[in-house]
């Protein structure tokens, strides 16, 4: 992982310990933010499933920790299970909401990028609901670029909602094809 980070927080692989954790922090942006189209948010014993999922197909999950308590979560996975996707993945990354604004998403992503890159994966996705303003300017601030959007494909708090895609290449190589 990249040596960047805060002096009072750390990053590390997520444990099943930390399910509730993360339940916590996803059902406030579940029902506060467009960030995700959920309308209902998982709890612990679904979280706990996602993570044991991610451990046996070697995807990267990861928490950022203040002291013991989680204060956001990453993770990448395959951005669809057709074969011809295998080397690309999409992520996602959530912050709680009293601990934003700090940086720690920045720190998160970064050393999401490189989980992912050493799991095998050559190019990240994020798909951002809403358009988020925050994360369209994290993933920007982390190397991605715009990739495409679409138009009212979500309806949330009685509003049409667009999505963003934003593309990272993780090879090093980029795009000469364009």
């Amino acid at each position: 992982m990249r040596t960047t980070h805060l002096p009072d927080a750390a990053i590390r692989p997520a444990c099943p310990d930390d399910a509730q954790a993360i339940a916590a922090i996803y059902a406030w942006h579940v029902a506060n933010g467009t960030a995700t189209f959920d309308t209902a948010a998982p709890d612990a014993a679904a979280w706990a499933e996602k993570l044991a999922d991610f451990a046996a197909r070697g995807h990267p999950f990861l928490v950022a920790t203040r002291g013991v308590e989680v204060i956001a979560y990453a993770y990448a996975a395959r951005f669809r299970d057709r074969a011809a996707y295998a080397h690309t993945c999409e992520d996602s990354i959530y912050v709680a909401h009293d601990a934003r604004g700090a940086g720690i998403g920045s720190v998160l992503l970064l050393a999401l990028i490189d989980a992912a890159r050493a799991s095998g994966f050559a190019q990240m996705l994020a798909v951002i609901g809403g358009v988020e303003p925050a994360s369209v300017a994290l993933h920007g601030k982390c190397g991605f670029v715009h990739a495409g959007r679409m138009r009212n494909v979500g309806k949330k708090f009685g509003r049409l909602l667009d999505t963003v895609y934003m593309q990272c290449d993780l090879t090093g190589e980029g795009w000469d094809n364009e």
